[in-house]
């Protein structure tokens, strides 16, 4: 099977980069194994919080040129300042032209608030999300109810009252918080592993009393004038908490809950109907193999259910992530990446992987793919001309204590999807 481009990983990043590839012409098949991280997310996207030396990021075009001179090794360093900023702009656009419902956007980070009860800092956010100014430091006053849902252990509404009310921004808030007794969902509860946020919205969708939920979330509010909820209303969209919240006459918000998120798997959802709604085909339930390769092209792939069958392309992208999906596989004595053998930032020590202290910036963070500034892999110190490598898969970064992960997935995606289709047209 021949395409124009081959895509190896349905996460962010592939996604991204397959729908640029399509809407352009291209012709493009995307293997993907199942779960994506996105499904874990908090529907946030990060642009860069933080610098290597923990000053805190708040306008990405500074926080870039201080970047390059602390990372060099960085995607965005490699990138440039310029194109980075360009893509996120891109992204920014794009998103918008799919409905992604994100706010907030350009080039300086906002806040929003998590599900236990701190100020993050962030690029893009879900329009259901709380979000606030940076230079707000005290907020004016508010009356909100943090609502949970008797039985869900997966968002507690007492935590993020207590830890909220810690924060200067909010010592002029009234905040408290109730449970809500909802009887559709009685028979969930008799297992709490069916009792998560994907099968709450199942069976809110199908089996509500509607003005019985209104009622009980009126009551529970006390008069409140906002109201913070777990995001369980609403599997594909946030139609269904428009809806309550008109009904109801009170601002309501959603808060991610512990994974899975339905704030990422929403965005999942659409990015991969999105895909194949332009034509892209998606190898669900796949994995590669192994790759052939001649000099420094790859020439063919076999994936896990065509081992007898060549899947080949004129480009090829690596979208399969970091250890969470086995885009990179540590060994005991190695860190590898497991299709094509690609050189890594790595350390040789096994003892050099991780930090003593759990919450201290962890080295193996930064393992990952090397690149060059066009997003193309590289193996024995060789650039391999069709092969590029975006997202989680690619090292020289920390996209936890930098959030950066969403960023540079969207960013890489978009520079290599646009390189691919700059040598298409030459």
């Amino acid at each position: 099977m021949k395409f124009d481009s081959l895509i190896i990983g349905g996460g962010l990043a592939g996604l991204i980069c397959g729908i640029r590839l399509q809407q352009s012409g291209q012709r493009c098949a995307m293997v993907s194994n199942g779960q994506s991280a996105l499904d874990f997310s908090s529907g946030s996207l990060d642009l860069l919080n933080q610098l290597p030396n923990g000053e805190n990021v708040q306008y990405a075009a500074q926080g870039l040129v201080q970047l390059a001179q602390q990372q060099p090794q960085h995607p965005y360093s490699l990138l440039g300042a310029e194109t980075v900023l360009a893509k996120a702009a891109q992204f920014e656009r794009l998103a918008a032209a799919l409905k992604l419902n994100l706010v907030r956007g350009g080039q300086h980070n906002h806040l929003r608030l998590t599900p236990l009860g701190a100020l993050r800092p962030t690029w893009l956010s879900p329009a259901s999300v709380p979000t606030f100014d940076w230079v707000d430091k005290i907020l004016s006053p508010q009356k909100v109810a943090v609502l949970g849902i008797e039985g869900f252990n997966d968002f507690q509404p007492q935590l993020l009252c207590d830890n909220m009310q810690q924060l200067p921004h909010f010592q002029q808030w009234q905040i408290h918080f109730d449970y809500l007794h909802i009887p559709e969902l009685d028979h969930l509860r008799n297992d709490a592993r069916e009792f998560r946020s994907i099968n709450i919205s199942q069976a809110l969708e199908h089996k509500l009393n509607f003005q019985q939920l209104v009622a009980e979330l009126k009551k529970a509010a006390q008069g409140a004038t906002m109201v913070f909820l777990p995001a369980c209303f609403g599997l594909d969209n946030d139609d269904f908490l428009k809806q309550l919240q008109q009904a109801c006459g009170i601002k309501l918000f959603e808060l991610p809950t512990l994974p899975p998120s339905l704030l990422g798997i929403r965005q999942h959802r659409l990015l991969q109907q999105a895909f194949e709604q332009s034509g892209g085909i998606m190898m669900k339930g796949d994995s590669v193999l192994r790759a052939e390769m001649h000099e420094n092209r790859v020439t063919a792939l076999y994936t896990r259910l065509n081992e007898e069958v060549a899947l080949s392309a004129d480009h090829y992208v690596l979208a399969s992530g970091s250890f969470f999906s086995n885009g990179l596989v540590a060994e005991f004595d190695q860190i590898v990446e497991p299709i094509f053998g690609l050189d890594l930032f790595s350390q040789q020590q096994r003892s050099q992987w991780t930090h003593r202290r759990f919450a201290a910036a962890q080295p193996y963070q930064q393992f990952g793919a090397k690149i060059n500034a066009h997003c193309q892999a590289m193996k024995q110190q060789t650039v391999i001309d069709n092969l590029y490598a975006i997202g989680a898969v690619v090292g020289g970064y920390d996209a936890i204590h930098q959030g950066c992960g969403s960023g540079v997935a969207v960013v890489t995606a978009l520079a290599a999807a646009d390189r691919i289709l700059q040598e298409k047209s030459v």
